[in-house]
């Protein structure tokens, strides 16, 4: 039973090991494997992240390579997607095995929008953007996604709706969401439309964690093949990438669908909370190791970019509850969807 219902995801790490496992001996390259097993030692945690919450397996290998190995932060964008496209691409088949139910309405139009969006940032924006903006872009979309959840948390893990597959204003969010965030945040980055996607779901569409969580996951491993496919068609790939991904890439391959797994047994709330913690540490530790070159201004920038996000969130928020009280009032009843082995109401 297991090995047919997870005949797909098998067959993905068999040919993934095989393959990797051809390319290191073949090529000598042990070595370098060797070599870079601290990033395999922090993606171990990265990849559980990856699976188990709304954030990249980037989210931990960016800061690693940026803040504590001193990396240029264009080798933690390469990094997020090359790793991404391994562990979250794993992680997305097994919950497609599991028959996980996902927010498909606002998926769909995300898809849609990164495909277009998230080339044409590589191509064009991503090369404008300085290395200290990119560092702060990713300090500022993550701290302030931590400090969300840190007051938000009891109302986000509350929500049992499972959202309605075939809502034409979710595909239209997820349209433009996917779209701005492609452009502006995966481009830069090398994460981001994971959050935003997941944010649009719990915040504004009142969506259990159970279908946003997947979601975001989905949605992420797409715009990293993108990322990945954009980045080998230029040939554009920051030196340093190889190796740290030859290290991670057997690690993250089955650390991902494990946080899928294990996040179902133990509950999102600690772990949600634990990251939401780290998110907010790497965002002090950003403004901290950069203060000489930020400067008062540099920082107080910072604060009000976190601010404004913030901001965002809470609008998201107002419209959808504005937008659940409408729902309620007209009485609407939809169908029941599974989430996680049960049911729950969808509008």
């Amino acid at each position: 039973m297991f090995f047919s219902r997870y005949a797909a995801w098998l067959t993905f790490l068999g040919v993934f090991y095989g393959l990797w496992a051809l390319f290191v001996f073949g090529q000598n390259l042990w070595a370098t494997v060797v070599e870079h097993w601290p990033m395999a030692l922090s993606m171990a945690v990265g990849s559980y992240a990856a699976g188990s919450t709304p954030m990249g397996g980037g989210t931990v290998g960016f800061p690693v390579l940026v803040l504590l190995f001193d990396m240029p932060a264009s080798l933690g964008r390469d990094f997020s997607f090359a790793v991404q496209s391994i562990g979250m691409v794993s992680a997305s088949i097994f919950i497609f095995c599991r028959r996980q139910q996902l927010a498909w309405s606002m998926l769909r139009g995300a898809l849609l929008g990164s495909l277009v969006a998230t080339p044409l940032g590589v191509l064009f924006f991503a090369p404008l953007v300085p290395e200290l903006w990119v560092k702060l872009s990713f300090a500022v979309i993550w701290g302030s996604f931590g400090i969300l959840h840190l007051y938000r948390l009891r109302e986000i893990t509350g929500h049992d709706h499972a959202g309605d597959p075939r809502c034409p204003a979710d595909f239209r969010v997820g349209l433009v969401l996917g779209g701005v965030s492609g452009f502006a945040a995966v481009s830069v980055t090398g994460v981001g439309i994971d959050m935003v996607i997941y944010a649009a779901l719990v915040l504004l569409s009142r969506v259990d964690l159970k279908v946003a969580i997947p979601t975001s996951v989905v949605i992420m491993a797409f715009s990293s093949v993108v990322g990945v496919a954009v980045k080998s068609v230029t040939g554009d790939w920051q030196p340093g990438v190889l190796g740290n991904w030859l290290a991670a890439a057997p690690v993250v391959a089955l650390g991902a669908p494990l946080g899928v797994f294990v996040v179902g047994l133990i509950g999102r709330k600690p772990t949600l909370l634990v990251v939401a913690l780290l998110c907010i540490v790497q965002l002090v530790w950003t403004c901290v190791s950069e203060r000489a070159t930020l400067g008062v201004l540099g920082t107080v920038a910072a604060a009000v970019a976190v601010l404004v996000c913030l901001g965002g969130f809470e609008a998201l928020r107002s419209l959808g509850l504005r937008r659940e009280r409408r729902r309620e009032g007209a009485g609407e009843v939809g169908g029941s969807f599974p989430v996680g082995g049960g049911l729950v109401s969808g509008s």
